[in-house]
């Protein structure tokens, strides 16, 4: 299963999944068939490496989550998909996570007019996410915009190219976030 975590790679036929289709060594194919908690195992994994979080602060926010009303494992989705770098990610203003987060960390992105540095940052409603005036952020900025103009961005952001900004027009839903996951196996393996 594809990840996206290089940025464009995956779209090139020098994606690993691709050119690979197997398990690593020697013998490939005796791995048998996994259990019930390899396969919870299995599906936390790949939503942590999607978003980019570490366990201590994955758990944190299913701790969050399961104390709120409503089906945690969407909640948890939702959750991960308001932080501001995966916002970025998402209405195409940078290529990766990884690369919203760095430019977060070096002060090159502002939400309402205030400078963040906090990749984690929830976004809210009617937030308003622009990038630095600098000449080599705007620039970098534009070539992302040019290079994601072909991937749909969610209903619920609405982005300008003059002036760059991200509107966030409602709180992400189930049915917007498009990750292959299975919520539940990650709610059934954390519950325990």
């Amino acid at each position: 299963m594809k990840l996206f975590l290089k940025g464009t790679r995956c779209d090139t036929p020098k994606c690993a999944i691709v050119r690979r289709e197997r398990s690593p060594g020697e013998h490939p194919f005796g791995r048998g068939k996994p259990s019930s908690y390899a396969i919870q195992l299995r599906e936390k994994q790949r939503m942590k490496r999607y978003y980019g979080v570490l366990e201590g602060q994955f758990r944190n926010y299913f701790a969050a989550v399961s104390r709120a009303p409503g089906n945690t494992g969407e909640n948890l989705l939702i959750t991960l998909e308001r932080r501001v770098d995966n916002v970025l990610y998402r209405s195409g203003l940078v290529l990766s996570r990884v690369q919203g987060r760095q430019g977060i960390a070096h002060g090159n992105v502002l939400i309402n007019g205030q400078r963040v540095d906090v990749p984690s940052y929830p976004v809210k409603v009617n937030d308003v996410i622009t990038v630095s005036s600098a000449d080599n952020v705007q620039k970098i900025t534009r070539e992302n915009l040019e290079v994601s103009k072909n991937r749909p961005i969610p209903v619920w952001l609405e982005v300008s190219e003059e002036p760059i900004q991200v509107r966030v027009l409602a709180l992400p839903t189930r049915e917007d976030v498009s990750v292959p996951i299975q919520e539940q196996l990650i709610v059934e393996l954390l519950s325990k």
